[in-house]
């Protein structure tokens, strides 16, 4: 499957900047307020921000492959 540019430049962007953002916040207040579950949400956000990346990532490798 073909990424069309502007998918693939809103993920990037995703992936690089709005998911490490989120987790740096919830990190943050999540603390601050005394958020039980501060951790395993910094966590989610980060494992599906990597997971975003790799496949993005596979998405450029084979793209300038070709």
């Amino acid at each position: 499957m073909k990424l069309n540019d502007n998918i693939y430049d809103v993920l990037k962007w995703v992936a690089i900047l709005l998911l490490p953002a989120t987790s740096a916040f919830i990190g943050t207040v999540g603390q601050a307020i005394d958020f039980e579950h501060t951790a395993v949400a910094v966590i989610v956000v980060n494992a599906f921000a990597v997971f975003l990346g790799s496949i993005l990532g596979i998405s450029t490798f084979n793209y300038n492959k070709n």
